[in-house]
C-alpha cells in the first residue's frame, strides 16, 4: 500500500496514529449504524411479515400477480430480495469507478446510507395487502445498503496498516452485532408488549421496521465526520455500470489470483447471506415458531456475533485469516445440515442452531473483508470493493433463488434450506485452492507475516 493511502498527518501537525485510531473509531460507525437494518429488518422482521402481506392478497391458489407474473406468496420476499441485488449489480461498478476517480467518497456514501436509511423508514407505510410497495422499499433499501457498504468497505485499507486489518475489520462487525443486539432488545420489548402500548401487531412491527431506518440515518452522522476523501490522480471518465464492472473484471485477470478469491468468496458469502435474510421464514413457516421467539433467536445471534468476530479475529492472528475461514465454513455446512433436522415447535433447539449461527457469522464475514483488503492494488480500492460487494450482496441473489425456486417446486421449506449446503461446500474447495500469500505480492502488497 502506498504511503500517501496511510499518510493521515494534518497541516497544522497532527499525530498520524492518533488521526488513524480517530478516522478508525468513525469507520466503526457506520457498522453500528447500518447493521441495524440488516438485523431488524432483513433478518428479523421483514421476511415473515411482508411474506404474511403477500398472503393476504394472495388468490385462492396462494399465488400473488406483480406485474401479471405468478408468483407464490411464500417465495415474494425472496424474489423481492434478488431484485435488490440486481439493481445494486448495475450501481455498484459506476460509483465505485466514480469514488476512486475522484477521490470523493464521503458524498457518496451519504448519498447511499440515506436513500436506504428514508425507504426503511418508509416501511411504516407497509400494512394491509400493500406487498407490491413492500417489495419496492426492499428493492431501494437493499440496493442502498449494498452500495453504500461497497463504499464503507472501501475505506478499509486507507485507514489502517495490513498488521491492523484484521483486528479492525472484526471490532467493526462487533460494533454492528453490538448496534443489532441493542436495538433487538428495544424491538422484543415494544413486539411482545404492543398490547399494553395500545398498539396492534402490525402497528409494532412497522414502528420495528421504521426505527431501523431513523437509527441507520442518525448514526451514519459519525462516521461522515470523521473518515476522510483523498486526493485521487486524474483518470478517465467512469463508464457506464456494466461496461465499467467489465473494465474492472479485465484489470483483475491481470491478478487472477485476487479473481480466484473473489470468486470463492462470492459462492460462500452467497451463502451466508441467504441463511441470514431466510432463517426468520424458515424458522416461522416450517418451525411453526412465533415472532417473539425469532427475535430472542435473533438476539441470541447478535450478541454471540459480537464474541465470535472479536475471537475469530484472534484465531486469525494465530493461524492466519485463511485457515478460521476455512473453519468458519466447515462450521456453517454442520450447522445447516442439523438446521433440516429440527423438529417443528422447538425452540429450544432453534436457539442451540442461533447460538451456532452466532459464533461464526461475524469472524468469517470480517475475516473474508480484511483478507481481500491485502488483495486490493493501491488507488483502485473503491472499484476493487464494487467488485467485492457484488459477492459480498450484490450477486447474493443466486441463493435466495435457489431458496425460492425449491420452495416453489417442493413446497417444502426444509428442502430449500438444505439446498444451500452447496454454497459453503464449493466455496471451502474453492477458497482452498487460493495461494493468498503469492495473491498478496502480486496486487502490489507487503505480505504480512501471517495470513
Amino acid at each position: 500500500m502506498g504511503t500517501d493511502t496511510l499518510r493521515t498527518a494534518t497541516a497544522d501537525g497532527a499525530d498520524p496514529a492518533a488521526e488513524r485510531r480517530r478516522e478508525q473509531r468513525g469507520w466503526y460507525f457506520y457498522d453500528w449504524a447500518c447493521s441495524v437494518y440488516s438485523t431488524s429488518v432483513l433478518t428479523v422482521f421483514l421476511g415473515p411479515y411482508l411474506t404474511s402481506v403477500a398472503e393476504s392478497a394472495a388468490d385462492a391458489d396462494g399465488y400473488v400477480h406483480p406485474l401479471g407474473i405468478p408468483v407464490r406468496a411464500g417465495s415474494f420476499f425472496a424474489y423481492s430480495v434478488s431484485l435488490s441485488v440486481i439493481l445494486a449489480v448495475l450501481v455498484m461498478p459506476l460509483v465505485g469507478a466514480a469514488a476512486d476517480r475522484s477521490g470523493r467518497k464521503k458524498p457518496l456514501l451519504a448519498a447511499a446510507a440515506y436513500t436506504g436509511a428514508a425507504a426503511t423508514t418508509g416501511m411504516f407505510f407497509l400494512d394491509g395487502d400493500r406487498y407490491l410497495l413492500g417489495g419496492l422499499l426492499l428493492v431501494v433499501a437493499n440496493a442502498a445498503q449494498s452500495v453504500a457498504m461497497m463504499l464503507y468497505n472501501s475505506y478499509l485499507p486507507q485507514i489502517a496498516p495490513p498488521e491492523e486489518r484484521d483486528a479492525v475489520s472484526s471490532r467493526g462487525w462487533a460494533f454492528g452485532y453490538a448496534a443489532g443486539a441493542l436495538v433487538l432488545v428495544v424491538n422484543l420489548i415494544l413486539y411482545t408488549g404492543h398490547d399494553s402500548f395500545g398498539l396492534s401487531e402490525s402497528a409494532a412491527v412497522r414502528i420495528c421496521l421504521a426505527s431501523a431506518g431513523l437509527w441507520w440515518g442518525a448514526f451514519a452522522l459519525i462516521p461522515l465526520r470523521r473518515l476522510r476523501d483523498r486526493r485521487a490522480a486524474a483518470r478517465e471518465s467512469a463508464l457506464p455500470g456494466f461496461r465499467q464492472l467489465a473494465a474492472t473484471v479485465r484489470d483483475m485477470r491481470r491478478r487472477p489470483l485476487t479473481l480466484a478469491f473473489l470468486l470463492a468468496y462470492l459462492v460462500y458469502n452467497d451463502g451466508i447471506q441467504t441463511v441470514i435474510s431466510q432463517a426468520s421464514v424458515y424458522g416461522s413457516e416450517e418451525l411453526e415458531l412465533g415472532q417473539s421467539t425469532l427475535i430472542v433467536a435473533v438476539l441470541l445471534v447478535q450478541v454471540l456475533a459480537v464474541a465470535g468476530a472479536l475471537a475469530l479475529g484472534r484465531l486469525a492472528r494465530r493461524y492466519g485469516a485463511k485457515r478460521t475461514i476455512l473453519g468458519s465454513l466447515v462450521a456453517w455446512t454442520v450447522t445447516l445440515a442439523a438446521g433440516y433436522l429440527l423438529p417443528a415447535g422447538a425452540p429450544a433447539w432453534f436457539f442451540v442452531l442461533a447460538a451456532g449461527i452466532g459464533l461464526v457469522l461475524g469472524g468469517s464475514q470480517a475475516l473474508s473483508r480484511s483478507l481481500f483488503s491485502h488483495l486490493v492494488p493501491p488507488g483502485k480500492e473503491a472499484e476493487y470493493f464494487s467488485a467485492y460487494e457484488l459477492s459480498d450482496r450484490g450477486m447474493s441473489w443466486l441463493g435466495p433463488l435457489l431458496f425460492g425456486l425449491t420452495y416453489q417446486l417442493t413446497g417444502s421449506y426444509r428442502d430449500a434450506i438444505i439446498s444451500l449446503v452447496v454454497f459453503f461446500v464449493l466455496g471451502f474447495v474453492l477458497l482452498a485452492r487460493v495461494p493468498v500469500r503469492r495473491a498478496i505480492g502480486d496486487a502490489g502488497n507487503p505480505v504480512p507475516e501471517r495470513i
